[in-house]
């Protein structure tokens, strides 16, 4: 069975209570639940891991090479900032979909600057938790049509 990282970086372990007018009411440990239960009906597994530490996330992207075949990302605040992040996707050569809760092109300028797209086979953001349920259809379509299933 496929393996699917989802990785989440810097304050995603508030969400349910950081801004919930921005980011939406719903609890990482709930994005974590459906992720598994909609990676399990598309004949996925999925390993969860959020951390607010840059060279944590980089780690987590080099171990998944061999484990997993692909990489759903939200790397929060360091989608904006962290080379190094982009960097790592790229090292490893898995397919990887970006992720975010809110729009970011209807946010601040800066924000609207991603590294991670660059390294990505995507991005999707603006839907909320249901953001993840999107990127794990994608990865699952894109493993399918490269056979990698």
């Amino acid at each position: 069975m496929p393996s699917i990282l989802v990785l989440n970086g810097p304050n995603l372990n508030l969400l349910g209570t950081r801004q919930p007018e921005v980011y939406g009411s719903v609890t990482l440990a709930m994005v974590e639940q459906a992720c598994a239960d909609h990676a399990k009906s598309l004949g996925l597994s999925v390993d969860c891991l959020q951390s607010n530490h840059e060279g944590a996330l980089i780690d987590a992207i080099h171990a998944a090479k061999g484990q997993h075949q692909g990489i759903v990302l939200n790397a929060g605040a360091y989608t904006h900032t962290s080379i190094a992040l982009m960097d790592a996707l790229i090292s490893v050569e898995l397919p990887a979909v970006e992720v975010h809760l809110s729009n970011i092109h209807a946010r601040e300028p800066f924000r609207h600057v991603s590294y991670i797209s660059k390294a990505a086979l995507g991005q999707i953001c603006g839907f909320g938790a249901h953001g993840y349920v999107l990127a794990l259809d994608a990865l699952a379509n894109h493993l399918k049509e490269a056979g990698a299933e």
